[in-house]
């Protein structure tokens, strides 16, 4: 059936005429919010191991969590031969641009590397490491996946981001000046502590609104062991999403973006044994499905109220 949004899958398929795989890589970069540069701890939600918690060899070597991470891929798809490298873990700019540099150089220059994917802040992006993002543009595909996860400083305070709103404008605004063949996805998350249906909403619309940008992330929160987080979640400050709830927010929140956006994820995975819910999560397939239903029985797709 198809998707009555624009998909990751379908967008890839077009750029590089076949399916590819996206390989996560942990770089060994720390996180701002964590090393003492903006904050301490981390993001309430984030787990002592990062976002990398589905790597298969984080603590190998870059270019040997390479190929362990193709093998793998190629258990299910073995006939995929051309890869985009995602440096997933932690703040993977946060560091001198020789540093980081080094450490990209590792995987990128792989036999099958058609691109890079570079999870990091928008704190964390001086000129002189866009710059080389934007040599990078020249010589791959280059997709800079920016952590905003909410446009609203008292969310963002609650769960101790550590940067504004308006410094993700202002970062992306110098993307857009230094490095314009860079693509920027930015993620939000649904289901932080004290947004309601309509704010959820409201942070697609300033995002969509505010920002030149390539594709969105739409996260569902999902409550892990190990976090700062379950003491929200124990003291009633956090109310884990029905998927009823889920499936009626992404849809509202596709509806009002632009059509010509990417859509990268609308759920997402977590490791089973982490988990403390909302557990229905774990049936990734069943939520997709929902979706898709629900946006038929609405009549709607992706852009049509923006």
């Amino acid at each position: 059936m198809k998707k009555r949004y624009n998909t990751v899958n379908d967008y890839y398929r077009q750029l590089f005429g076949e399916k590819i795989f996206k390989l996560p890589i942990d770089a060994g970069f720390d996180c701002p919010n964590r090393d003492g540069t903006v904050a301490h701890g981390g993001c309430t939600f984030c787990t002592v191991s990062g976002s990398g918690d589905a790597i298969v060899a984080p603590e190998a070597p870059i270019r040997e969590q390479f190929y362990k991470e193709i093998d793998f891929m190629h258990r299910k798809w073995p006939d995929v031969n051309k890869y985009l490298v995602y440096f997933q873990n932690y703040t993977n700019t946060h560091d001198k641009v020789e540093v980081i540099r080094e450490r990209y150089e590792q995987a990128i220059n792989e036999p099958g590397v058609v691109g890079v994917n570079i999870g990091t802040r928008p704190d964390c992006l001086p000129d002189e490491t866009i710059l080389y993002l934007a040599e990078l543009s020249e010589r791959m595909h280059v997709t800079l996946e920016l952590g905003l996860q909410t446009t609203y400083e008292k969310t963002s305070e609650l769960i101790n981001r550590a940067h504004s709103y308006q410094l993700y404008i202002d970062i992306v605004k110098r993307v857009r000046e230094l490095a314009p063949k860079v693509e920027i996805v930015s993620h939000l998350i649904n289901g932080l502590p004290g947004e309601t249906h309509e704010m959820m909403v409201e942070n697609v619309r300033r995002l969509v609104r505010d920002n030149d940008i390539n594709g969105v992330k739409l996260h569902l929160l999902h409550l892990m062991t190990n976090t700062r987080m379950q003491r929200d979640y124990h003291e009633g400050r956090l109310k884990l999403l029905s998927q009823e709830e889920y499936v009626s927010i992404i849809c509202d929140q596709l509806e009002i973006i632009p059509k010509d956006i990417i859509i990268h994820r609308i759920t997402g995975d977590a490791p089973r044994d982490m988990l403390i819910g909302p557990m229905w999560s774990l049936n990734k397939w069943e939520v997709l499905n929902a979706i898709d239903q629900e946006m038929e029985r609405r009549g709607s797709w992706q852009g049509c109220k923006c």
